[in-house]
């Protein structure tokens, strides 16, 4: 048997190579992605709550909020977040009318650590976009959306 590509031919429809082809690139960025994130001593869902407080008014969300955008339980939450604050990227505090809610507040450092990681994110995304044109990224778009949106 020789290294070849054409000493195997594969049995799959073009169909599931797509769909394969898919997934091996979204795994693929995926694991970059999260590199990136543990670069900076950082998990991909920290990364996020990161993301979602900056875009947050103010730069503030509650507890509530950013569980129900993350869709992630409370107990891993309050893991993530808990570690956040520790290093300095978050601040939790109470909300003074409702000593239920829990407000959560992205510091200096927690912005400065996004500004850092978004800048060699885009540089890993370019890698995977940047010999199309926006016109075919906006028509790969609409067939993704369209594989996402079948039954």
């Amino acid at each position: 048997m020789t290294n070849s590509d054409t000493s195997y031919k594969s049995d799959m429809s073009i169909d599931e190579r797509v769909m394969m082809a898919i997934l091996r690139v979204a795994e693929r960025f995926k694991r970059e992605s999260a590199a990136i994130s543990k670069n900076y001593g950082l998990t991909f869902p920290q990364y996020n709550v990161l993301r979602i407080l900056d875009a947050s008014e103010n730069g503030q969300n509650t507890i509530k909020n950013v569980n129900r955008i993350m869709l992630v339980s409370g107990a891993n939450l309050t893991g993530i977040t808990k570690r956040l604050d520790k290093m300095g990227f978050i601040i939790k505090k109470n909300d003074p009318k409702d000593d239920r809610l829990k407000w959560l507040e992205i510091t200096a450092k927690g912005r400065q650590v996004l500004k850092n990681i978004s800048e060699e994110k885009e540089l890993n995304m370019k890698k995977y976009v940047k010999q199309y044109s926006d016109e075919e990224k906006s028509k790969i778009l609409s067939v993704m959306k369209g594989i996402l949106k079948s039954e």
